[in-house]
C-alpha cells in the first residue's frame, strides 16, 4: 500500500437533519481528530498566561493596561479557531478549488509589503499596518500558500489515477510556485520565514513520493544559495550579526548576543518547577527582549520550569503525531501533501524557536506555533489545523 492511503471512495449515507444529524456517525463531528484539536487549544489558550506575564509590566507596550496583550492574544486565538472551523465547514475538496485564488491573494499581499503600504518592524519590511494598532504579516500566510499550491500541482495526475507518483514536470511546477513567494519574502528581508518555507518544500517533496534526485538537488541548491546570499550581501547587518553571535556566543554578550544570553539565563534559572507564574525575575525585570513573541518560551522555562517547558514540547509533539497520522491515512495524495507540509512547517518552526532560546540555533525571529503572540501567526497556524481536520474528515468512518 502506498504512503498516501488506499483512495477509498467515501460511503454515501442518507441525509439527516437537526440533532440526529449532529449525533450521527456521518456527522463531521465524528470525523474530527479531537486529540489534535484539544492539544492545539491547550497550547493556544494556555500561552495567554505566558504572554500576559511577559507584558503586564511593560507600560510602554501596554499603554498602561496590564491586560492589553492578554485580551488581544485571546481575541487572536478565537479568530484563529473560527477560521479553522470555516475551513472544516468548507471541506477539503471544495477548499482545493479555492487554492489558485488564495495563492494570488497572498502574492499580492506580499508585494504590498514592498510598496509604500509596507512598514518596517524589528528591521524587517514585512508588515502592513491596518490602523487601530493592528497589522498583518503576509509571510505567515505565504507558508500556507506554498503548502496548498504544491499540494494541488503535485497531486493532480496522481489523484486522477494517471500516475502513481508525481511526474518530474509536476515537481518542477510545484517548485516554481513555491519559489515566487520565497523570493519576495527574501527581498524584505525575512530570512527566518524563508528558512521555514524551505523546510516546508523539502517536507512536501519527501511526503509526495517525488524522486529522490529532487530532494538531493534541492539540498545542494539550498547550500549553494546560502553561500551566495552570504557572499552577495543580501542579508542586512543585524541578520549577519545574529549568525555571528550564534557561532560565537561570547562575541558580544551585551550587544548582538544579548538576546540569547538573557534567554538562557531565564530558562536556566527556572529549575525543575520554576519560580511561579508572574514571579520570574528575568521576566518581570524585562531583561529578555521580544519576550511575548519570539522568546515566549523563556517565560515558560523561568516561571514554570522544566516541567512547564516540557509541557509545551510534549503538546507540540502530540500535534505533530496526530498530523502524521492524518498524512498516513489520507484518502488522496493531496491530503497527504497538505499534512506533510504542515508537519514540516510546525516541526521546523518549533525546533528553531525553542532552539534559539536555548542557544543551539541562530536567532531567526520566527514565532513558536500556537504560543507566541501575533495575529498573523495565530491565524495561519489555526488555518493549518483546519486543513488537517478537513483532510481527516474525508476518511470514511468504520462501521
Amino acid at each position: 500500500m502506498s504512503s498516501y492511503g488506499s483512495y477509498r471512495q467515501l460511503r454515501l449515507t442518507p441525509q439527516r437533519t437537526g440533532v440526529s444529524k449532529a449525533l450521527s456517525k456521518d456527522s463531521p463531528l465524528w470525523r474530527i481528530d479531537w486529540i489534535l484539536l484539544l492539544s492545539a487549544m491547550v497550547l493556544s489558550l494556555g500561552s495567554s498566561l505566558l504572554v500576559w506575564s511577559a507584558t503586564r509590566g511593560r507600560d510602554s507596550l501596554t499603554h498602561g493596561d496590564p491586560q492589553y496583550f492578554l485580551y488581544r492574544h485571546l481575541t487572536n486565538v478565537v479568530i484563529g479557531m473560527v477560521l479553522g472551523a470555516a475551513v472544516i465547514a468548507i471541506g477539503s475538496r471544495r477548499f482545493r478549488t479555492l487554492v489558485p485564488f488564495l495563492y494570488v491573494a497572498v502574492i499580492l499581499m506580499l508585494l504590498a509589503t514592498l510598496s509604500p503600504l509596507g512598514s518596517t518592524i524589528n528591521g524587517q519590511h514585512s508588515w502592513i499596518q491596518l490602523g487601530g494598532g493592528f497589522s498583518v504579516q503576509p509571510a505567515e500566510f505565504a507558508k500556507l500558500a506554498i503548502v496548498l499550491a504544491m499540494a494541488v500541482v503535485l497531486s493532480d495526475q496522481v489523484d486522477a489515477g494517471e500516475r502513481e507518483f508525481p511526474s518530474n514536470r509536476a515537481v518542477f511546477r510545484g517548485l516554481v510556485w513555491a519559489t515566487v513567494p520565497m523570493a519576495i519574502v527574501m527581498l524584505m528581508p525575512d530570512a527566518g520565514s524563508v528558512m521555514v518555507m524551505a523546510a516546508i518544500v523539502l517536507g512536501i517533496l519527501l511526503g509526495s513520493g517525488a524522486a529522490n534526485r529532487w530532494v538531493c538537488g534541492l539540498l545542494l541548491i539550498g547550500v549553494a544559495g546560502c553561500v551566495a546570499i552570504w557572499k552577495l550581501g543580501v542579508l542586512s547587518k543585524y541578520q549577519i550579526d545574529r549568525f555571528a553571535a550564534f557561532a560565537n556566543p561570547q562575541l558580544d554578550p551585551s550587544g548582538v548576543g544579548y538576546n540569547t544570553a538573557q534567554a538562557r539565563i531565564a530558562i536556566g534559572s527556572g529549575g525543575l518547577t520554576g519560580k511561579g507564574l508572574f514571579h520570574g525575575t528575568q521576566t518581570t525585570g524585562q531583561f529578555v527582549p521580544e519576550q511575548q513573541t519570539d522568546f515566549v518560551f523563556t517565560v515558560a522555562g523561568e516561571e514554570l520550569g522544566f516541567v512547564g517547558a516540557m509541557g509545551i514540547i510534549v503538546l507540540t509533539g502530540v500535534v505533530l503525531w496526530r498530523a502524521c497520522r492524518i498524512a498516513r491515512h489520507a484518502t488522496d495524495l493531496y491530503g497527504t501533501i497538505v499534512a506533510a507540509g504542515v508537519i514540516a512547517w510546525f516541526s521546523f518552526q518549533a525546533f528553531e524557536n525553542i532552539g534559539m532560546c536555548l542557544g543551539i540555533m541562530p536567532v531567526a525571529g520566527i514565532p513558536l506555533p500556537f504560543v507566541s503572540y501575533g495575529g498573523s501567526s495565530m491565524f495561519a497556524t489555526w488555518l493549518a489545523i483546519g486543513l488537517l481536520q478537513a483532510v481527516q474528515s474525508q476518511r470514511p468512518i468504520a462501521a
